[in-house]
């Protein structure tokens, strides 16, 4: 009996699907029987390669570069050596698979630990492994773990200089660590600090070291002694950002070395010109962020030294008053980005914003949160900041229809508002429908003036608009809704109410969720309307 010819027995069900199956022999019609039956499996990814598989995993998210690493061998290995990013849950449990983990993984570069609070982290053995392994580390994040002491970072940091970014939070070492880091990682250009048990009063000052030459932003976050790292913020004469957050202390004598230091360098910088030369490589401070601090007007006085500013951030700095923002706005004239947490404390209004809006022409964000304007002052902005585009009005009781109208009515290149918890109405609705005509967003929050109905009419006046608002007709306490917003760009937004006719058990869920994680959601509702 004879054998039928070969056949091909395709499948095409989706565009990632590359297999294609090939039967050597066929049934045999009417004997009920069949002779062998082999199939082969074709790869098409057998012609790519490796460099090319390697891109293609790159835009691949974590899960699914993992999953793709057990379809074979080859994509096995091509995953290993081609991995620069990895997260690793850092518990002691962990430390036996260290050396075949990065044995697989030989090429990272940026590295993350992790340790749950209730679990006990690697120790300076592991780390020391890491440092030997990880030959390339560029990029470091150590979240909670706390076995690691100051003898393990400093034998790391020798082992690691072409680190350049280092992050550290919730862990256990201290200033001996950090001078370590800052004298064998000369290139490191990111430190950032966060609740660092080990800086506590008395702690040796912190820095400059080798570092000092090439680091270009510093943050400290809830630290109780994070004035121990001023020499090193001083220090670094290439710095450009400095955050300071939620830190224990008064901070003026620290921003009062940080002007005087700018004042220094524009001094010089002038003599150097004058005698034909220039120091190319030292930058003033461009973006300075401070909240939740003991700062008064004299170190905004200070910081107004530094006349390169273009980003600043005063949140939550009870202290602060007009005195000290028109000293800003005097010498900081290229300013770009404004935001101000006045905290309701009502020492900030018209006075700062008015000089704001004569001497800083160039303002292209204001964030306003708890600052008592009114349209005098907002008009001032209107009219002398015409590249204002992205603008946020936040918990005032005097920004009302009035001032609504007054920047519809002159804010020509604003394209995104946001405005939350003032007493605006419809009318205000009313007027945004035919002013700004280049807004492409708006958000409207617990507004009570503001009804469903005014939402509607400016969907239908602005169809290509995105419009976000809600309807609640309750009062949300201000604590809770404004005066926790941060304006950290974090690009997410939570707890939206876009349904008019949400359930009365929705809401309170809602408003549960709000109440515990109101810092953070009234952060990103600013965020996600001002971020690019």
């Amino acid at each position: 009996m004879g054998q039928s010819p070969p056949v091909v027995l395709g499948r095409v069900n989706s565009p990632c699907d590359s297999f294609t199956f090939l039967s050597s022999s066929a049934f045999i019609s009417g004997e009920g029987f069949r002779d062998q039956i082999a199939v082969e499996i074709v790869d098409y990814t057998a012609e790519l390669p490796d460099e090319c598989l390697a891109f293609v995993f790159q835009f691949l998210g974590p899960g699914d570069r993992n999953r793709c690493s057990l379809v074979c061998k080859r994509w096995f290995r091509v995953d290993g050596w081609s991995r620069h990013r990895l997260s690793l849950n850092a518990q002691s449990e962990i430390v036996s698979s260290l050396p075949s983990l990065f044995t697989r993984f030989d090429s990272v570069t940026k590295l993350a630990l992790r340790c749950s609070r209730k679990s006990i982290s690697l120790t300076d053995d592991s780390l020391l492994t890491i440092s030997i392994r990880c030959r390339n580390l560029t990029r470091l994040k150590l979240r909670g773990c706390r076995e690691i002491t100051d003898e393990g970072m400093s034998t790391f940091a020798k082992n690691s200089k072409k680190l350049r970014k280092l992050s550290c939070g919730s862990c256990m070492f201290g200033a001996k660590a950090l001078n370590a880091v800052l004298d064998h990682c000369a290139n490191l250009e990111e430190l950032s600090i966060k609740r660092l048990r080990g800086i506590h009063d008395g702690a040796e000052p912190i820095g400059p070291g080798a570092a000092a030459s090439s680091l270009k932003m510093i943050c400290l976050k809830e630290l109780v002694n994070g004035q121990s790292f001023a020499p090193l913020v001083v220090g670094s004469k290439n710095l450009k950002t400095l955050k300071i957050i939620h830190c224990l202390g008064d901070w003026d004598s620290v921003l009062q070395l940080i002007g005087n230091r700018n004042q220094n360098y524009k001094e010089n910088l002038n003599c150097d010109i004058n005698y034909g030369s220039s120091d190319s490589n030292s930058n003033p401070l461009m973006e300075i962020h401070l909240e939740r601090l003991q700062v008064s007007d004299i170190g905004l006085s200070a910081i107004s030294k530094c006349t390169k500013i273009e980003n600043l951030h005063i949140l939550k700095t009870p202290e602060c008053s007009n005195y000290g923002l028109v000293c800003v706005a005097e010498n900081c004239k290229l300013l770009r980005k404004l935001h101000i947490d006045g905290w309701r404390t009502n020492r900030i209004g018209d006075e700062g914003l008015i000089a704001v809006a004569k001497h800083c022409s160039n303002l292209q964000e204001l964030v306003l949160i708890g600052v008592n304007a009114t349209h005098v002052s907002l008009s001032a902005i209107a009219c002398n900041c015409s590249k204002l585009e992205r603008l946020a009005l936040c918990g005032s009781g005097t920004i009302g229809d009035t001032e609504i109208a007054c920047i519809a009515a002159k804010c020509m290149a604003l394209k995104k508002l946001c405005i939350k918890g003032c007493p605006i109405s419809d009318i205000a609705i009313e007027a945004l429908g035919s002013g700004c005509p280049n807004l492409v967003k708006i958000k409207v929050r617990k507004c009570r003036g503001v009804s469903s109905d005014a939402g509607e009419w400016l969907r239908e006046q602005r169809g290509s608009m995105l419009i976000n608002m809600d309807a609640c007709d309750t009062d949300c306490g201000f604590e809770a809704s404004v005066s926790d917003i941060g304006v950290h760009e974090t690009g997410v937004e939570v707890g939206q109410v876009t349904a008019v006719g949400a359930s009365t058990s929705s809401n309170g869920r809602l408003a549960l969720l709000t109440s515990k994680l109101g810092h953070f959601a009234g952060r990103n509702l600013v965020a996600g309307t001002l971020r690019r």
